[in-house]
C-alpha cells in the first residue's frame, strides 16, 4: 500500500476538487484513518475551503495549521532569502509528521493562485517527488478541442516524469459533454502507459450559490435555511427601477441586488417567491447596510427566499459578485453528489484502487459502510419509487440521488404540483419520472392485478380502482409487477400504511411466513446486524429461525459475512426455562434449515461479541466472540439492546431495514432527514440487486 497520493492540477480551474472527492470516496471504503495535507495554500493560512469541505464531508479530524504548513507568502519569504530548498524541507517535515498519525494521507496540490502560476506544475512535481508520493494528474479540457487535449496530457506527464514522479493516472476534466468520446479516443491513441479517464464539464459545479455570494460579501443572512442557501445563481439583476419594471426580470435563478430601503421590492419579491405559478428567484441582496422593516422581513421569511444584507453600495456589490467563481464547499450536497456521480460513472475505481495499491480493509467503520452502501447501489442502478413526492425532504433527497447516479427514480403525484414545489425549492429533479396515480393509464391494469390478488378476500374491480389511486398502493403495485425494483415510503405515512400494502400485494419470500426488520449497527470498527428490533413483538421458535435466516441474507447483501448468534440470557446448556428453550429450539431449526450458516445459540450477548468471553463460555465455537448477526428473542430485548448499544458504544444505527418480502419495500421515520432518505433508498436498491 502506497499510504499516500498527491493530486495536482496541470492548470488553474481544472477541477481538482472533483478528483479529491472521488479519491476520498474510494479511500473511505477501504481506509480507517485518513489524513489531508496541502503543502501550500493562499491567504493567511488559517482556513482552506477545499480541506474544510473534504473534512466536513468525510468527518475527518483535520487541523488546518498542521495540514497546511505554508502559505504563498511563506514560500515567497524563503525564496527571497535565497533558500528555495526550505519550501520543500518544510513540506517534507510536516508531511512526515502526518504520515505517522494516519493510515493514508491524501495530498492536495496548489490552486494556481500564487505569483507564478506558470511554474506551479513544476512546484507540485517537485513536492510530490520529495514527499515520495505517487501522483494523480488533473488536466483541464475546458474550451479545448479533442485535438488539443492530448497535448495537455502529454505536457503534464512530461513535467511530472521529468521530476521523477510516479503517475497512477490522469483525469481529464471539464470536457465538452458532446465531445467526451472524441477526447477519450484522442487520448487513448497517445498510448500512455497509465490509465486516463475523461469527465464531462458539469455546469452545476461552477455555478455560484447564494451561500457562496453571502460569504464572499461578508453579508448577514436575514432569511436563513441551509438548503435554500444552496440555490444556484444563474444571473443577477440590479433593482434600480420601479416594481412593475423589475418583476419581468425575475426568473428562476435570478439574484436581485437592491438598496436595503427598497421595501417595495422586498414585498414584491416575497409575493413572487411564494407563488407556485411563477418562476423562483435565487434570492435577494440588500445593500448600503440597510435592513427591511419587520413586516417586510416577516413576509420574506414566510416565502423562504434567501435574503442577505451587505454594507457595500449596489454598484460595488454587483462588481464583487461578477468577479466570483463557484466552488464545491462544505454543505454543497447537490454539487458533491453530482461530482461523485460523474467520477463513479467515468472512472474505473477498481483500476484506480489497484494503481494506488489499496488493500481490502480488515475493519469496517461507519464511514466506510455508508460510502460503500452508495457505491454498491451506484454500481448496479435500480429503479425505486417514492410515493410521497411533494414532501420537501423527499424532493431534496431525490435531487441528490439523481445527481449522484445512485438510482433511477419514479415520483408519484400530480406532476405540476411536484415540479412547482421542486422549482420553489430550487431543486432539480429533471432526471426523475413522474407518474400521477390519479390519471395514469396504468390505473386500470394495476386495479385488475390487485383484484386478482385479493379476489379470495372478495375485492371487486370497482373497489380496486379506487384503492390503487392511492400513491402508496400504486407504488406497491409498481413493485409487485416489476415496473420498479423497490419502494421507500413513510416520510408522511405511518409504518402500517407502508407495510400493509406490501404484505397484501408483494407478500413474503417462499418459505418465510413473516416480514421482519434489521438494524445495521455501525460500531467504530465493524458492522453488526441486529434483528428483530422493530416489527415482531414475540416471535415463536419457528419465526425466530426465519428471522435469523432473513437477517443472514440481508447481512450478506451488504458485504457482512454472516455468523449468527441466537441471543439469550444463558449460553449453551447452562440455563433452562421457556424463553431460553425457545431460543434453543430456534437454533436447532435454523441449523437444520440453513446448514450453510455458522450458528451459535443460545448465547449471551457478551459471549457473542467478545472473543475472550466467547472462548471461555463456548470454547471451540466459530461464532462465539465473532458474531456479526445477532438475533434477539423478542422485540423488547432487541429494541432495548439496539438503543443501548447505539447510545453507549457511539454506534450509528441504519434502519430498520425490512426483510422477508419478495421485493424490497422500506419504511422511513416521519422525522427522517434528507441523508436518512438517501441511505434508505440506496439500501433498498441493494436489496433489489439481490432479488435480481
Amino acid at each position: 500500500m502506497s499510504e499516500s497520493l498527491y493530486i495536482t492540477s496541470a492548470s488553474p480551474r481544472a477541477g481538482k476538487a472533483v478528483a479529491a472527492l472521488g479519491v476520498l470516496e474510494l479511500l473511505a471504503r477501504r481506509v480507517d484513518r485518513i489524513g489531508l495535507f496541502r503543502p501550500l495554500i493562499d491567504g493567511d493560512g488559517s482556513t482552506d475551503a477545499l480541506v474544510e469541505m473534504l473534512a466536513d464531508r468525510y468527518g475527518l479530524d483535520v487541523d488546518v495549521a498542521t495540514a497546511c504548513p505554508m502559505t504563498y507568502a511563506d514560500a515567497a519569504r524563503h525564496l527571497e532569502a535565497g533558500h528555495p530548498d526550505a519550501v520543500v524541507a518544510t513540506a517534507v517535515e510536516a508531511f512526515s509528521e502526518l504520515k505517522a498519525r494516519y493510515d493514508f494521507v491524501l495530498v492536495l496540490g496548489t490552486d494556481y493562485t500564487g505569483p507564478a502560476a506558470s511554474t506551479e506544475l513544476d512546484l507540485n512535481a517537485t513536492l510530490a517527488a520529495n514527499l515520495g508520493t505517487p501522483v494523480l494528474a488533473v488536466v483541464s479540457a475546458w474550451d479545448s478541442s479533442p485535438d488539443e487535449v492530448p497535448a495537455s496530457v502529454a505536457h503534464a506527464r512530461h513535467v511530472l516524469l521529468e521530476h521523477g514522479c510516479t503517475i497512477v493516472g490522469t483525469l481529464v476534466n471539464r470536457a465538452d459533454p458532446s465531445q467526451r468520446g472524441e477526447i477519450e479516443q484522442a487520448v487513448i491513441e497517445m498510448w500512455p502507459p497509465e490509465p486516463v479517464w475523461v469527465l464531462p464539464d458539469l455546469p452545476v459545479l461552477s455555478a455560484l450559490t447564494v451561500d457562496e455570494i453571502a460569504t464572499a460579501l461578508s453579508g448577514e443572512v436575514l432569511v436563513r435555511d441551509p438548503a435554500d442557501l444552496q440555490r444556484e445563481v444563474e444571473r443577477f439583476v440590479a433593482g434600480s427601477a420601479h416594481v412593475p419594471n423589475v418583476l419581468p426580470l425575475l426568473d428562476t435563478g435570478v439574484l436581485l441586488v437592491a438598496a436595503g430601503d427598497r421595501a417595495d421590492l422586498g414585498v414584491a419579491m416575497a409575493a413572487f417567491a411564494a407563488s407556485l405559478d411563477l418562476p423562483t428567484p435565487a434570492g435577494l441582496v440588500l445593500t448600503l447596510g440597510l435592513r427591511p422593516d419587520d413586516v417586510t422581513l416577516q413576509l420574506l421569511r414566510a416565502s423562504r427566499l434567501p435574503v442577505v444584507a451587505v454594507g457595500t453600495d449596489t454598484y460595488q456589490t454587483l462588481h464583487t459578485i461578477e468577479s466570483l467563481r463557484g466552488e464545491i464547499r462544505a454543505g454543497s450536497r447537490r454539487k458533491i453528489a453530482a461530482a461523485l456521480g460523474e467520477f463513479s460513472r467515468c472512472v474505473d475505481t477498481d483500476v484506480l484502487a489497484s494503481r494506488i495499491s489499496l488493500s481490502e480493509p480488515t475493519t469496517v467503520t461507519p464511514l466506510m459502510f455508508a460510502v460503500d452502501v452508495l457505491e454498491r447501489a451506484r454500481a448496479d442502478r435500480r429503479r425505486i419509487v417514492l410515493p410521497e413526492a411533494t414532501d420537501e425532504r423527499i424532493l431534496r433527497a431525490s435531487e441528490e440521488l439523481l445527481h449522484g447516479h445512485v438510482v433511477d427514480l419514479v415520483l408519484l403525484g400530480d406532476p405540476d404540483a411536484i415540479r412547482a414545489k421542486a422549482a420553489a425549492l430550487g431543486v432539480d429533479i429533471a432526471g426523475a419520472e413522474i407518474i400521477d396515480p390519479e390519471r395514469s393509464p396504468l390505473v386500470s391494469e394495476l386495479a385488475v392485478r390487485y383484484a386478482e390478488l385479493r379476489a379470495h378476500k372478495g375485492v371487486t374491480l370497482e373497489a380496486a380502482l379506487d384503492l390503487v389511486k392511492s400513491p402508496t398502493w400504486f407504488g406497491t403495485l409498481l413493485v409487485e409487477t416489476g415496473r420498479v425494483d423497490g419502494m421507500v415510503s413513510g416520510a408522511t405515512h405511518t409504518t402500517a400504511d407502508t407495510i400493509r400494502p406490501a404484505l397484501q400485494v408483494i407478500k413474503t419470500v417462499p418459505g418465510v411466513s413473516l416480514v421482519s426488520s434489521t438494524f445495521l449497527m455501525c460500531l467504530p470498527d465493524r458492522v453488526l446486524a441486529f434483528a428483530d428490533c422493530a416489527v415482531n413483538v414475540d416471535p415463536t421458535a419457528q419465526q425466530l429461525a426465519e428471522i435469523a435466516s432473513s437477517t443472514a441474507d440481508t447481512a450478506l447483501a451488504f458485504g457482512i459475512v454472516p455468523r449468527v448468534a441466537m441471543v439469550s440470557y444463558s449460553t449453551g446448556s447452562s440455563g433452562s426455562g421457556a424463553d431460553v428453550d425457545k431460543v434453543r429450539s430456534a437454533t436447532e431449526l435454523l441449523t437444520a434449515a440453513r446448514p450453510d450458516l455458522p450458528v451459535a445459540g443460545p448465547i449471551q450477548y457478551d459471549a457473542a461479541v467478545d472473543p475472550a468471553v466467547g472462548a471461555s463460555k463456548m470454547p471451540g465455537n466459530a461464532v462465539a466472540g465473532y458474531a456479526t448477526v445477532l438475533i434477539f428473542p423478542d422485540l423488547n430485548t432487541g429494541n432495548a439492546t439496539y438503543k443501548a448499544v447505539q447510545r453507549s458504544a457511539d454506534a450509528v444505527a441504519v434502519g430498520p431495514v425490512l426483510q422477508g418480502l419478495r421485493r424490497p419495500v422500506n419504511d422511513l421515520s416521519r422525522g427522517c432527514t434528507v441523508p436518512d432518505i438517501v441511505n434508505t433508498v440506496a439500501i433498498t436498491a441493494i436489496q433489489a440487486q439481490s432479488v435480481g
